[in-house]
């Protein structure tokens, strides 16, 4: 009985003082977002519990290896030969049980809280492929390389994925959403903090995995608005002349996420380069050559399987014919036409 007040009262200083000091320290990122608090709460929870689990082990642990050592002259003592304890054992399943139901309770509430419905949430529809992401503001008719949010109002993310499981992450935001061929994800946040933060793919997608960063720009409603109006985009090529056209292809390059395969300067990448493509011969799988015009690059990126190009992969998704609009891909006709 007196060892167990002893052990018991250096545990439980111990641990309050070792809780105390674990909460000094900044274990997350910024809080970003209102669903980061919550998570926060309860990740802060964990710890405090391992904690105390820590110091309660290595406590008795520690305790018994100093007071109940083999003393000088017991060299030939034996020690008590004990069979086990029910009620010990009972306690910690019991204890440990309770303590685990006890968070899956918390983690559920925390879990309905975050990814509630609200009455004015904003819709975004988020596409990933290898290696990037763009972004759809449906009700506005936008499309954009940059997700730029509102502070303090939530937002649904529709998330889906061209062509492997990607992952949708934030540190800042805390919460995480794959995004899976073929199937519709969701996921809402409500961005609280003003700033600029970068979107991760926390799932192992391939050879340019680490290099799959977008950028999220969390601005005020009212920069938020004058940014929307400011991405109104004609629909058609003959509104827009050459210049422009060559804008927007490069925009489209970088939305659509060309250039994480092609390169505009010559240098090697997944896919051939841009750059001199206009106008050149290719050589083809099968041996045969084209010439890449406007018919073979417009074909290229609706149906890429039609014509090969040697020495590199059949890998880039067939999917764009359905993603990109004829304004678009006539813009990166003449973005390519450009780089001579």
């Amino acid at each position: 009985m007196k060892h167990g007040i002893i052990v018991g009262a250096i545990i439980a200083v111990v641990s309050a003082a070792m809780i105390l000091w674990m909460r000094t320290i900044q274990w997350m990122p910024v809080q970003a977002a209102a669903e980061a608090r919550p998570i926060d709460w309860l990740f802060g929870l964990h710890i405090d519990v391992i904690t105390f689990l820590y110091v309660l082990v290595n406590g008795i642990l520690l305790y018994s290896i100093f007071v109940f050592r083999r003393k000088k002259g017991e060299e030939d003592a034996v020690g008590a030969n004990l069979h086990g304890n029910t009620k010990l054992e009972i306690a910690w399943t019991v204890i440990p049980l309770i303590t685990v139901l006890f968070f899956a309770y918390l983690g559920t509430l925390v879990l309905n809280d975050i990814s509630a419905a609200a009455a004015d949430e904003m819709d975004v529809n988020v596409r990933a492929r290898q290696w990037s992401w763009s972004f759809e503001y449906p009700e506005a008719g936008v499309k954009s390389t940059e997700l730029y949010l509102p502070a303090g109002r939530k937002v649904k993310l529709t998330m889906t994925s061209e062509d492997v499981i990607h992952s949708f992450w934030v540190p800042e935001f805390r919460v995480k959403m794959d995004t899976v061929p073929g199937i519709t994800t969701t996921l809402r946040i409500t961005p609280s903090e003003e700033g600029t933060y970068k979107v991760r793919c926390a799932e192992l997608c391939g050879t340019a995995h680490a290099a799959m960063l977008g950028t999220i720009r969390v601005v005020s409603p009212e920069e938020f608005e004058q940014w929307l109006q400011g991405k109104q985009a004609p629909t058609s090529p003959a509104d827009l002349s050459e210049e422009e056209l060559v804008t927007l292809g490069a925009s489209t390059a970088e939305a659509a996420g060309c250039l994480a395969c092609h390169s505009v300067d010559g240098s090697k990448s997944v896919g051939p380069t841009w750059k001199g493509l206009f106008g050149s011969e290719r050589t083809l799988a099968d041996g045969s050559t084209v010439v890449a015009d406007e018919d073979y690059i417009r074909e290229s990126i609706l149906n890429p399987k039609a014509k090969t190009v040697a020495g590199f992969p059949d890998i880039m998704p067939p999917t764009y014919g359905d993603t990109l609009s004829e304004l678009d891909v006539e813009a990166l006709i003449a973005y390519i036409r450009s780089l001579k």
